[in-house]
């Protein structure tokens, strides 16, 4: 229960879902953890839980596709903290207007789901080189290999791509300066993007199980453990890989 102990963790998206669940586990571990979301409400939420239970966290902003919000996030963090040490850069979206080719829901969902990625390791990396060494697991999505899970989601699915390509170029580029940089792809998880799609029915619901060879989703605590587990020393040898987290599905 000490991976992370003396260490600093950021996490993104980490209001609810996925982020949430890596937050409270970094914590668990050990870490000291910097929080951001859009949702600072929520986000809060996360926090208590977090202090609740002895660990030790904060509230550090949220729009990753603004750079000076970014660069403030990690600021903040190395302001309360001191260091840097791991990140999770999981803020991502699904834009409602995606599969109706809108121009506009296209751009945004790649200036957070890959720009915001890019501006979160642009920050993060100095202040890990700092410290001499550092870990950063980005979110894509099982959409990162195939598109057949959601095909009519062409900018997901394309920001999915392109965080594994963005992935395995900034692994390359810091391995040699002591910075592992990989990525979980984790498929249906029972997060609040997805809560809504299953509000639509039993039968939907049955199909979303379905997806898997297991024959269910995932739940966000399930996609954390394999985040957690990039971001340890447990994982020191691993480096540029895109973690599939799916049930089996990839391989049907």
């Amino acid at each position: 229960m000490d991976l992370f102990t003396g260490r600093v963790a950021l996490v993104t998206g980490g209001a609810n879902g996925i982020g949430k669940a890596a937050a409270i586990l970094f914590a668990r571990h050990g870490a000291r953890v910097a929080v951001a979301d859009l949702d600072a409400a929520r986000t809060q939420g996360t926090i208590d839980e977090i202090t609740a239970a002895g660990g030790e966290a904060v509230y550090v902003g949220g729009d990753v596709s603004d750079p000076e919000v970014v660069r403030a996030m990690v600021a903040d963090t190395v302001k309360a903290f001191g260091r840097l040490d791991c990140a999770f850069n999981n803020a991502g979206i699904t834009h409602p207007r995606d599969n109706e080719w809108d121009d506009e829901a296209f751009q945004t969902t790649l200036a957070i789901n890959v720009t915001g990625v890019m501006q979160c390791m642009k920050a993060q990396i100095p202040e890990m080189l700092k410290v001499g060494k550092g870990a950063i697991v980005n979110t894509s999505s099982i959409n990162g290999l195939i598109s057949s899970g959601m095909p009519s989601l062409p900018a997901y699915s394309a920001s999915k791509h392109a965080v594994i390509g963005l992935t395995k170029t900034v692994a390359l580029t810091y391995a040699k300066q002591g910075i592992r940089v990989n990525a979980v792809l984790p498929g249906v998880t029972v997060t609040n993007m997805v809560r809504g799609v299953m509000e639509l029915g039993p039968e939907v619901v049955a199909k979303l199980e379905s997806i898997s060879p297991l024959g269910r989703m995932a739940q966000p605590e399930e996609i954390a453990e394999g985040a957690i587990w990039l971001c340890s020393d447990k994982a020191s040898f691993v480096n540029g890989h895109s973690l599939v987290m799916d049930g089996g599905f990839v391989i049907q």
